[in-house]
Parts: C-alpha cells; structure tokens; sequence
C-alpha cells in the first residue's frame, strides 16, 4: 500500500483564497480591515521566522497585521501592559503572543490576560472550556487545522479509533477535544504511557505532536491507517522531518501528511480564519 499524500500546503491556499473574497466583500460593503497585533519577544530565529510567515499571510488576503518587536529583557509587567492597551485597542480583532516566551514571563498569565475574543491564537482558558463544552468560539488553529484537513479528504471519522501522541495544551489536549467532536474514540498517549507501540498498531487514526524526529517507527503504524504528523524537526544536516518514520509509514498508511506542507500551513491559516472570526463574529 501506497499512502495518498494529505497536502495542506494546497488546501490552504484555498482557505486563504475564500478569506482573501470575505475580505473582499468586508471592504465593498464599506466595513473595516480585519486586524491581527503579533507580540515577539526576544531573537529567537524559528520564532522570527513564523512571524514572517504569518504576516505574509496576512498580507497576501488583506488584513492587517502589527508587529510588536520586543528585546529579550522586556518584563511581565511590561507585557502585561502592552496587552490591556491592545484589548481596549477597537481597532485589534486579534492578539498572538508568539511562543516560546522568556524564562522570566509566566506563559499561563500572560495567555489568560488575553480577551478570550481576541485569543486567536485559542489557548485561552474560556475557548477551551468552550470547545470542552462543545460550543467552541475560536479553536486552537494546529487541531482545527487538522479537523480541516480531513474534512477536505472526505475522511469519515466517525467511530475512528484515533491516538494522540503527545498531551501539551498547544495540541494534544485540545485535539482530543475537537476529534470527539467529529465522532472519534480518542486515546491521549504520554510519557507515563505504557507500551505505545500497542497503543500506535491498533490506531485508525493517528496524530504525533512530540517535537522528536522519526520518534514513531514506520512499521508500527496499522496497514491503511491515516497518519497525521505535527511535528517538524531540523537534523544536523539541515534537513526537516516530522515525527513519524515517514518513508516507511508511507508505504502502510492508506492516508499521511508530509513535513514540511503537511500540518504547517494549515496552522497559520487557521490563524487568519480566527482573526476574521473574531472580528465579524465579535467587534463588527
């Protein structure tokens, strides 16, 4: 077996299109830009380089974005106040605080000052609590994104057996959210896991997020399952790869996403989605 290729790259540029026409459609009607403030703190070089992408993106379909570039040594007071201004800011539909943060700031603190309308980013305690309670607001973008995914592959998930490797609240906790959403049986795996492998083989569904390179081997995954890999890891020689053996997994999956164009793309569209959300839904 030959997996399909689940190309998020493609899938969206096509979001971005249809947001790219709402935005469009805002400005004919005489209604304001949409707009997204970025908070970078520090020179951390894989977090500058996100930012660049996000707000190309915003560019690329009309919202505005502003960049707040903060030095290393910026306080949690200073942080603090810079996102009171921005939540009292009626200009601002969006607010993302780019991680990782300085080890001197509090990262829970900093997410929970965020107006829950604002949190695009969807980390806030409220849009958790939300998307527990089913009635989600502004979804973690990475899950989401993923959810998004299989919808445009017409993958039914109902009654899946779905496994999640890997419990951070970026996305293996809300994950396990929103794939009972869409009708999974969802299994959290972590360190204190025993025996993964067991818990990998009987997966239909499987979705890696530990930031490890080729951390699942190839020949666990179940014949004809879909895989599903968010992580993305730079080896000595420069090359990226994901979590998941892909040259193997590839050729027992019935369905597997490529590092990088796999889960990425659809993050930072996700992103743009919740910012336009956030504004029509809450600032209009």
């Amino acid at each position: 077996m030959i997996a399909k290729i689940i190309n998020g790259k493609i899938i969206a540029q096509n979001l971005q299109f249809k947001i790219a026409e709402k935005v469009k459609k805002r400005l004919e009607k005489g209604k304001r830009i949409p707009s997204l403030a970025i908070i970078l703190i520090g020179n951390n070089p894989a977090s500058r380089i996100y930012v660049i992408n996000k707000r190309r993106v915003c560019k690329e379909v009309g919202l505005l974005s502003f960049l707040y570039d903060l030095p290393e040594n910026t306080s949690e007071y200073e942080l603090l106040k810079l996102i009171d201004n921005l939540n009292e800011d009626n200009k601002i539909d969006g607010i993302l605080v780019q991680l990782p943060l300085p080890k001197n700031i509090n990262y829970f603190k900093i997410i929970d000052r965020i107006k829950p309308d604002k949190d695009v980013d969807g980390f806030h305690p409220y849009n958790i609590g939300s998307l527990c309670q089913r009635i989600p607001k502004l979804s973690p973008c990475t899950p989401h994104g993923i959810v998004t995914l299989l919808k445009y592959y017409n993958i039914n998930t109902y009654g899946l057996n779905a496994v999640i490797i890997g419990a951070s609240n970026i996305v293996g906790r809300p994950m396990s959210m929103e794939l009972l959403l869409v009708g999974c049986t969802t299994t959290v795996t972590h360190r204190f896991t025993k025996n993964l492998y067991q818990h990998v083989k009987n997966a239909d569904l499987l979705i890696v997020a530990v930031g490890k390179p080729k951390f699942i081997p190839g020949h666990w995954i179940q014949p004809g399952a879909i895989v599903i890999d968010v992580g993305i890891n730079r080896l000595k020689n420069g090359t990226l790869v994901g979590d998941v053996d892909f040259d193997v997994a590839y050729k027992r999956a019935a369905f597997i996403t490529p590092v990088p164009g796999g889960v990425g793309p659809m993050t930072i569209a996700m992103l743009i989605q919740n910012t336009l959300q956030a504004c029509e839904n809450f600032h209009d």
